[in-house]
């Protein structure tokens, strides 16, 4: 099945009504074109604002907004995807033609124009547009990988701390519950050691599985690094993160891997909570947490330590 044909929107900027009709018909000639119309640069920046368009061909001379500006004041917003500007003059002395590639132009056509060097121009600019939209793709794509932790596909550390200390901001403005959790798989190296790396990492795969399953879409969990896991979980008071982490800790406990031999495997959780408002520090959240799961580990593992911290114990962290 051919994938269907990419589409561009193009404003045209033209106050006089025959030569947006004449564009109109050079625009008819191709199917990738979905044309927008202003009469003046003020229309035209409306509409920009509202479409984001690929390309905007747009005559200098207005009784508004002058082309040039309409260039200028697009190449300055830099919070939308790449438009490619053709700029349109009767002049095309090459001092008007700098005037406007300074002002953001990517490309000129001189009035009268002729159909299939406007045609052309437009698929100049189609090109780029197409190159910009592969590059923003990549971009993200690479954005996304450094986010990311490649065994689990749980975010890695650097995406958990962006997130959780943007969320952290709205529970000390807004007062609503806070918890942060750290899981690890107990006795993880002597699976190592006993069965091998690939064991090992099917384990890690396993509770990652878990946990993404567990975890609301408004929280977060993700990898610290080698067996440990952190989760971000608000609006929910003592008992209900206790009540989350446990049914979490059973449903692993309940798994049997195949590693040779039928084997069970266990882990432990050790968290902080706060309510309250004020600046708190999330890094030293992060450290009280690994110290509850400490304590779960020197009281037998496979179980789950919980930290509701009051307004003294959170400062004095």
């Amino acid at each position: 099945m051919n994938s269907p044909l990419p589409r561009y929107q193009v404003l045209v900027v033209d106050d006089s009504p025959v030569y947006r009709k004449l564009i109109e018909h050079v625009l008819s000639v191709e199917p990738h074109y979905d044309p927008l119309y202003a009469q003046g640069g003020k229309e035209a920046l409306r509409l920009y604002r509202e479409h984001s368009p690929s390309i905007v061909i747009t005559d200098w001379m207005m009784p508004d907004i002058s082309g040039v500006e309409l260039c200028r004041q697009i190449r300055a917003d830099s919070s939308r995807p790449y438009t490619y500007t053709i700029l349109m003059t009767a002049n095309n002395a090459s001092g008007n033609v700098v005037k406007g590639l300074q002002a953001g132009a990517d490309d000129y056509l001189t009035k009268p124009f002729d159909d299939g060097e406007m045609l052309a121009r437009i698929g100049v600019g189609r090109r780029i547009i197409e190159l910009n939209r592969d590059v923003a793709a990549k971009s993200q794509k690479l954005e996304e990988a450094a986010r990311t932790d490649p065994l689990t596909g749980l975010p890695n550390r650097r995406a958990l701390e962006e997130w959780a200390g943007k969320q952290m901001q709205g529970a000390t403005r807004h007062g609503f519950h806070f918890w942060v959790v750290i899981g690890d798989v107990d006795s993880f190296k002597t699976i190592n050691d006993t069965f091998g790396h690939d064991a090992g990492d099917k384990v890690l795969q396993a509770f990652a599985d878990l946990l993404r399953e567990g975890t609301r879409s408004s929280d977060i969990c993700g990898r610290l690094g080698g067996d440990e896991f952190l989760l971000v979980i608000t609006h929910v008071n003592a008992e209900g993160i206790a009540l989350t982490v446990n049914r979490i800790r059973e449903k692993f406990a309940a798994l049997s891997f195949s590693f040779g031999k039928s084997v069970k495997v266990t882990t432990s959780f050790g968290g902080v909570g706060f309510q309250s408002k004020g600046i708190h520090d999330f890094g030293a959240l992060v450290r009280k947490a690994d110290q509850m799961l400490y304590e779960a580990k020197r009281n037998g593992r496979n179980c789950v330590r919980m930290l509701p911290l009051d307004e003294a114990a959170l400062n004095s962290l």
